[in-house]
């Protein structure tokens, strides 16, 4: 046990003292927000091609300040954003006044909506209602292909040794990571607002990334 205790210090990962003396492992913590509010947002259309950015409105700005407000308290090890720029602009700014590592992760990125990138937000519920989870948007992806797209997305998370994650993602990467990690129908129809943080532990992300793998394979047809 001294052993096993000893590789784990090694590491990077801290720990906390039982009353026994015994030492367990500190908890690991990952804090995930939506993006600042961005052009699209306001203007209302698809943005999901990377090639075709939509930055932060001023309120944005201001939203991804209150944003690293709000985890000033938190001793950040990483910062993941999508290759979307709005949420890199956004932990540019929730972090300005820290040197966090920052990692690109592609498969974070908003659901690929091909030919609707651009689109009214309007034809693109108009499309998901026509269709099932295993449609694919043309020249884009399914929604049952986002969903494995974010489960590896968090399993690749669960793998490093960061003790403080903080990770800006896009509004259904969140509804969907947070739904399944908590199993809660209150979140059906939550609105999950701009930069407001939801914390969960490592146990909450496993089931998450678990949760979107089995949703995957239970809408996909036969």
């Amino acid at each position: 046990m001294a052993q096993r205790a000893q590789q784990l210090a090694d590491d990077g990962l801290e720990f906390a003292t039982e009353p026994s003396g015994r030492r367990l492992p500190s908890p690991r913590l990952f804090v995930f927000a939506r993006h600042a509010e961005s052009t699209a947002n306001v203007v209302g259309v698809v943005s999901s091609d990377p090639g075709r950015p939509a930055g932060l409105t001023a309120r944005g700005s201001e939203q991804a300040r209150r944003l690293g407000a709000q985890v000033a308290g938190l001793e950040i090890d990483l910062a993941v954003a999508t290759r979307l720029v709005r949420t890199q602009q956004t932990l540019e700014l929730a972090l300005s006044d820290r040197t966090v590592p920052v990692l690109i992760d592609p498969r974070f990125d908003e659901i690929r909506a091909g030919d609707c990138d651009g689109a009214p937000i309007e034809d693109y519920w108009a499309w998901r209602e026509r269709h099932g989870p295993e449609d694919h948007f043309p020249h884009g992806e399914s929604l049952d292909e986002a969903r494995i797209r974010y489960a590896s997305a968090l399993r690749a998370l669960l793998s490093r040794v960061e003790r403080v994650t903080l990770v800006v993602v896009h509004e259904l990467a969140l509804r969907w990571i947070a739904q399944a990690a908590t199993d809660s129908p209150l979140l059906l129809h939550a609105t999950f607002g701009n930069t407001t943080p939801y914390f969960f532990d490592e146990h909450a992300v496993t089931r998450a990334a678990a949760g979107l793998e089995a949703m995957a394979r239970s809408l996909a047809p036969d």
